[in-house]
């Protein structure tokens, strides 16, 4: 079974910053693709930021360009999302998501609060 463990979510005030980590673990896996997903009340889950694990290749979403960075380290099996210049409209769950050549895994989601 492959397991996803994510921390570092809070409560902060805007403009301030919180950085997330996701770390994956368990039987073995090819990863093709980690990335970071987050669902506020009401809304769809959408996708924030992914990095393709081999090459690094980058997407974010329009809302956080220039406000959140994704890096991953690939002995750890760990992705992180640093978040800077947070806006109450970052308030959410953030889910970490792993794409493998056999599956699709979430790990359990982070709250972060951003407070105006």
């Amino acid at each position: 079974q492959v397991q996803l463990v994510e921390s570092g979510g809070g409560l902060v005030q805007a403009g301030g910053s919180l950085r997330l980590s996701c770390a994956a673990s368990g039987r073995s896996f090819n990863t093709y693709k980690m990335g970071w997903f987050r669902q506020a009340p009401g809304n769809e889950r959408e996708s924030v930021a992914t990095i393709t694990w081999n090459v690094g290749r980058l997407y974010y979403a329009d809302s956080v360009k220039g406000r959140f960075t994704i890096s991953r380290d690939i002995a750890k099996k760990t992705v992180y999302l640093q978040m800077n210049s947070l806006k109450p409209e970052d308030t959410a769950v953030y889910y970490c998501k792993l794409e493998t050549g056999t599956g699709n895994y979430w790990g359990q989601g982070t709250q972060v609060t951003v407070s105006s």
